[in-house]
């Protein structure tokens, strides 16, 4: 996978990612009050603190340009290839990105090549490829996520003593990634919703298209609801999303 991706989604990819408190809240706490941050594969600057030193790394020249005017600087580079010194932040954090980078484990060692702690918010594909989205509608997104490496790869490469938390999915996200409208599924109808999902770039169009229509029709006679019973009165679904920190 790449991460020049993000240069095909469009100037409306904002509108559907905004951060959603409780994320916050629970990043913030694993983050713990480094000085210092560098973000890597940073996009438009979602959960940035606004409190310390923030500096920003990204590919995308698209995600440069719809950063906020008040977003940390930012520096178009890759995770490879981190223009920065050895050690010179206190904490460096990459949030649902690593998925995109052309070698991961070569982002991961630039990350602790630069920075004292590591902050990597990634998901377990087998989890993910069992949400039933991916399941019943889009099944070949599970192939493409046979590509990313597991949670437990990461945090080997991390290193021991790295700590790893679950991070639920609220019923209620704001945040529109694909997986975030697992309990409203009528959400994914909407084309304006689906713009702000990167995953959905690496499927066929026409396959898409399929997808929803079968969507439609399930939502329309019920089948959906009856498959999906279950979550209609959970608050929160763990899709495989994971906060892993090095060292803890």
């Amino acid at each position: 996978m790449t991460d020049d991706i993000y240069d095909h989604i469009g100037n409306d990819y904002t509108q559907g990612r905004r951060p959603d408190p409780r994320w916050q809240a629970a990043l913030d706490d694993v983050l713990g009050q480094p000085r210092t941050l560098l973000n890597v594969g940073a996009g438009t600057g979602s959960y940035e603190p606004r409190d310390r030193y923030v500096l920003a790394v990204e590919p995308s020249k698209l995600m440069i340009s719809q950063r906020p005017a008040a977003a940390a600087p930012a520096l178009q580079a890759s995770a490879e290839s981190l223009p920065v010194a050895d050690k010179q932040f206190d904490a460096a954090m990459a949030l649902v990105t690593i998925h995109h980078w052309q070698d991961w484990r070569a982002g991961l060692r630039e990350m602790q090549r630069v920075a004292r702690r590591v902050i990597v918010l990634h998901f377990d594909p087998d989890i993910h490829s069992a949400f039933w989205l991916v399941r019943d509608y889009l099944p070949t997104l599970a192939d493409v996520w046979r590509e990313v490496p597991s949670v437990q790869e990461v945090a080997t490469h991390l290193g021991p003593g790295v700590e790893v938390r679950d991070l639920p999915v609220p019923w209620d996200c704001v945040d529109g990634f694909l997986p975030a409208y697992w309990r409203r599924p009528e959400a994914y109808l909407d084309p304006q919703v689906r713009q702000s999902m990167s995953g959905l770039r690496f499927l066929d169009p026409d396959e898409l298209t399929q997808g929803i229509e079968q969507l439609r029709s399930d939502l329309r006679d019920g089948t959906w609801r009856r498959r999906n019973r279950q979550l209609l009165k959970a608050d929160a679904l763990d899709v495989g999303w994971r906060l892993i920190a090095f060292p803890t």
